[in-house]
């Protein structure tokens, strides 16, 4: 079956507009400098806040 009727390429490329990726915004950490996500642990150090830190276990290999 095909479509009632037709949408125009501009219909249709407005309807896409919100389609794109968005960069991932990244901080630097305050501890170690390491690039980190806002509001999130760091995954080097571990550091979230002045009061907060988060253990990190070793790496097993």
């Amino acid at each position: 079956m095909l479509p009632v009727t037709k949408k125009s390429k501009m219909r249709k490329r407005t309807r896409r507009a919100h389609h794109a990726l968005k960069p991932v915004h990244l901080i630097a950490c305050p501890q170690c400098g390491q690039a980190k996500l806002p509001h999130a642990a760091c995954k080097n150090c571990g550091y979230v806040n002045a009061h907060t830190k988060v253990k990190i276990r070793a790496k097993e290999s």
